[in-house]
Formats: C-alpha cells, sequence, structure tokens
C-alpha cells in the first residue's frame, strides 16, 4: 500500500506561503516579561556601533521562555535571541567563544521546542524575519516587504534577507500543486500532471527573475565586510577567532560543551530541496560522477536517512525547523514525477513539460553561480590584493586588526608564499569546493532530463550522449574563478569536503 500524500496542515506549513507562517511574524513579544530582549534587538545596530552590546548582554537578568505561548511566540523569541547571539559572539574586534547565562538559558529552551540548533538559522533570518508594510496587499511583492531585525540597519542587509522572503512566498503556491501533481500520477491522469508541471516551470521562471533583484539595493562591499561576518557560525572558524566552536554557559561551569554550528544558509531553505525532491534530482558527492556513482542513481528517496555520502544534505535538513524537515522526509517517500515521466515517455507533452522545470531550476542555479562569484569570490579576491598592498604595521594608531569571517582568508593568503598552496590549504574551511560544488549541483539539475533535445541542451557532460552527439550544452557562467576560495551559503562556513555532496546554496 502507498503512503499518504503529505498533508500540509500536519506540518504547520501554508498552502498560500509555503514555508513561510501563515499568518505574517509578530512583530514583538506582548509580554512585559520579554521587554528587555526586544529593547535589545530594537537598538542593535546603536549598541553595536558604541560598543556597548556585550556589556549590556552580560547585565541582562535570566529571562526564560516560561511565559511563551503559542508558536508565534517561540519564533519570535527565537529571531531576538539569535540575534542577540551572533551579536554578542562577533560584534567586537574579535570573536568570543562563551556566550553568557542571560541568553544561553532561554536560547537553549527556545530551540529545544523549534527543534533548531543554537545558531541563527535561515529560518530565523528570513521566515520568521520580515512584515508586509501595508498588510492588505500582501507578503508576494518585494517592495511590500520590510525586516523585524538586522545587525546593521542597513537597507543592503535588509534586502538580503527579503529576497529570500519573497522567492519563499512566490514559491510556496508550488507545494499543494506538485502534491497535487503526485496524487494525479497515482492515477495516471496525465493531464493534470501536465498543466501542474508547466506551471510548476513558469513559478520557478519568475523566482529566478526574483534572485536577481539582490544587485539592486544589497552592495556586494557592504554584504562581504559588513554583514556576513555577523552571520558566520561557530563551524570550521578557526581563522575567523573561535577554533573550538562556542560554549553556551547555563551555569554548569566545565561540563558545558563547546558546539559547532554552521551559520545561516540558504541551503537550509525547505522550498529549495522540496523541488529537488519533486523532480527526482539527485546530488552526488562533489567530484564524483554519475557513472563512477551509480548506486546512488538507484536509491530511492525515504525517511530514512541516506548513506553518508549524502551527509551534507541531510546536515542541512538539521537547521530547518523540525517540521519542515519531516515533510521532505515524508514528501521523499512519495515522490513519483520522474518515474511516472520515465514510464510515459511516448507522451511528448508530458516529457516536455517536465524537462521545462529541469531547464527552469538549472537556469536558477546558473544565476546563484553568478551571484555567489561577484558577491563572495570577486569581493575575497579584491581583499586579498588589498591586503597585500599594505604592511601589516600600517594600521592607523597600532589599532589591532579586526578577526573575524571577512578577515580570514587575507590572512591564510598572507601566511601563503605560493597562492596555489593557500588556495588548497584553504580547503576545509570553505574554499577551493565552492564554484566546483555548485557548477556540479548544478549540471546535476538536468539529468533526469526525458527527451533526448533536452539532454543535450541540459547535459554539461561527455561529447557524446547515448552514442550521438551531443550538439550544444548550456553555456558555462561565471567559471573563471578557479576555487581560490571555498565559501558557501549565506555566511560561508560550510566545509566542503569530497566526501559531500551537492546541494546548491542559492
Amino acid at each position: 500500500m502507498l503512503p499518504p500524500v503529505p498533508d500540509l496542515d500536519d506540518y504547520g506549513i501554508s498552502s498560500k506561503h509555503g514555508f513561510l507562517p501563515e499568518e505574517p511574524p509578530l512583530e514583538a513579544l506582548g509580554h512585559p516579561y520579554y521587554k528587555r530582549w526586544e529593547q535589545v534587538v530594537s537598538n542593535l545596530q546603536a549598541l553595536l556601533l558604541s560598543r556597548r552590546l556585550r556589556q549590556t548582554i552580560e547585565t541582562l537578568p535570566i529571562i526564560t521562555a516560561s511565559r511563551l505561548r503559542e508558536p508565534a511566540e517561540w519564533r519570535r523569541a527565537y529571531v531576538l535571541l539569535s540575534f542577540m547571539t551572533h551579536a554578542y559572539i562577533w560584534g567586537g574586534d574579535r570573536p568570543v567563544e562563551k556566550v553568557p547565562q542571560s541568553i544561553s538559558i532561554p536560547f537553549m529552551q527556545v530551540c529545544n521546542y523549534l527543534e533548531l540548533p543554537t545558531v541563527a538559522t535561515y529560518a530565523g533570518v528570513c521566515l520568521w524575519n520580515f512584515k508586509p508594510i501595508f498588510p492588505e496587499n500582501g507578503i508576494y511583492n518585494l517592495e511590500n516587504l520590510s525586516t523585524l531585525a538586522t545587525f546593521t540597519g542597513s537597507l543592503d542587509e535588509s534586502w538580503f534577507y527579503l529576497v529570500s522572503v519573497a522567492i519563499e512566498a512566490q514559491g510556496g503556491p508550488t507545494i499543494p500543486l506538485m502534491l497535487d501533481a503526485i496524487k494525479a500520477a497515482r492515477e495516471n491522469d496525465s493531464l493534470t500532471v501536465i498543466v501542474c508541471l508547466q506551471e510548476f516551470a513558469e513559478i520557478l521562471d519568475e523566482l529566478g527573475t526574483l534572485l536577481e533583484r539582490m544587485y539592486e539595493n544589497c552592495d556586494p562591499h557592504v554584504f562581504y565586510h559588513r554583514i556576513r561576518p555577523f552571520l558566520a557560525g561557530s563551524k570550521n572558524m578557526a581563522e575567523a577567532g573561535l577554533p573550538n566552536g562556542v560554549v553556551f554557559d547555563t551555569g554548569a561551569g566545565n561540563d558545558d560543551p563547546y558546539v559547532q554550528y554552521g551559520g545561516g544558509s540558504n541551503a537550509q531553505s525547505s522550498l529549495i530541496q522540496f523541488f529537488d525532491i519533486i523532480l527526482g534530482i539527485e546530488h552526488r558527492p562533489t567530484g564524483s560522477h554519475k557513472s563512477s556513482d551509480s548506486s546512488t542513481d538507484s536509491e530511492v528517496e525515504g525517511p530514512t536517512p541516506r548513506p553518508s555520502n549524502h551527509g551534507f544534505i541531510y546536515e542541512m535538513r538539521s537547521y530547518m525547523p523540525g517540521p519542515h524537515r519531516r515533510f521532505l522526509q515524508d514528501v521523499s517517500s512519495v515522490a513519483n514525477i520522474r518515474e511516472y515521466v520515465e514510464c510515459h515517455r511516448s507522451n511528448h507533452t508530458l516529457s516536455v513539460a517536465f524537462d521545462a522545470c529541469l531547464f527552469m531550476l538549472r537556469s536558477l542555479r546558473d544565476k546563484h553561480i553568478r551571484l555567489v562569484s561577484r558577491y563572495i569570490i570577486v569581493k575575497s579576491r579584491e581583499s586579498r590584493s588589498h591586503a597585500r598592498s599594505f604592511s601589516p604595521r600600517s594600521a592607523p594608531n597600532n589599532q589591532p586588526e579586526p578577526v573575524n569571517l571577512a578577515s580570514a582568508s587575507t590572512h591564510k593568503t598572507q601566511r601563503t608564499e605560493n597562492p596555489r598552496a593557500g588556495a588548497k590549504k584553504l580547503r576545509g574551511t570553505g574554499g577551493t569546493a565552492l564554484i566546483p560544488f555548485l557548477k556540479q549541483a548544478r549540471d546535476e539539475t538536468g539529468e533526469p532530463a526525458v527527451d533526448a533535445w533536452a539532454k543535450r541542451i541540459l547535459s554539461n557532460g561527455p561529447p557524446e550522449l547515448a552514442g550521438e552527439p551531443r550538439g550544444f550544452a548550456l553555456g558555462k557562467v561565471g567559471e573563471h574563478a578557479d576555487g581560490e576560495l571555498e565559501i558557501v551559503g549565506l555566511a560561508g562556513v560550510w566545509r566542503m569536503d569530497d566526501s559531500e555532496g551537492g546541494l546548491c546554496h542559492w
């Protein structure tokens, strides 16, 4: 007997807005008990600029989660505490590794309830951190959105988060749409499957247009030097000043362990993983090829965790809210669109509709590679070039150089005589695997293509495919970057070992 198609209500997922909450997030916790948290976050920029943030947090009383009731209140508390935590850790010349009890204790309580790690995730900075300026106009228009919390108070930071919010809002209706397609495939209703796939392709095209709007109001320099350091987690951050990770002080003394978590990343978007699951796209370890990993292709997705070489995708799910994570697992067990299309290859309209979805999702990933190149690769190279032009002793008034994520890659290059060797040394803290990783995820998106023409267009593989000339492939985008840097996601902290495999970090 086939498992039931998931019901969105069972996971708190909106049929209108997808993984965004059905109602806009709370703008403030109403109970006066939490007034101090709201005051700190509403003045976060001023406290950081005046270097009073750490002292302010250290003198806060321990305010527990005992008065939180509704899910929206728990989500608001998570936003407040995650912003305070990252501001405390990264809001100085050097990061601090011990988070005081005033935010450690309630943060751990809130994270346990939401099934999230104690770090600022995509859910906290995007999904639960927005409001419509005019509520009657909804949340589908990017110009009608505003953020609830930022570190810098800048338009650039707000825009960076809100582009993702708009993508989630525009992409949300694809969830019930494609669940209907799964049901239709079970009933052999080809016409309904075709209509769903055609609409899905149109929405994916719109999401690509939204992603390109990032350039309008988010300056790469501001992002790289001012915003990105605050989004860093505690994993693989030795060069940024956290060799062991961080400790959340619960009052247990030396019994409190160090923890290491990656920072906020768009890879934690459940929507993108939903797209891959629905279209039957398989991602392999970076650097491996389909012919050498055939076992992966034969596996059927399901709620049971995948083998270790798929650990990266499942690691991303551990940074998603618990219900969203379970939804993806359950959708994996019923996804049947790819198999249905392959069994009905003679239905040309069906094949074209399916391949069009792959084309649009691949195009979205192409656009992301451009964005990553501009906002991270290019800015990192500019920073290292600038650093080599000045003596380390030339800082004014002998002020120490700040240590954070923005300065980490510069330090590594300076300590290495051979730039190529330096690039190799960066591996494991975010570097040479970035562009190859994203390219492979993009190329894998086209592999399920059904029609021969689509395989030729979407293939970046060998010159011949099934004994036929490939014809032409989609142009490679931004691939001049040879992997000097290894930075992934919003904060760019993920370890890209050969054993880890490829979900596009759009």
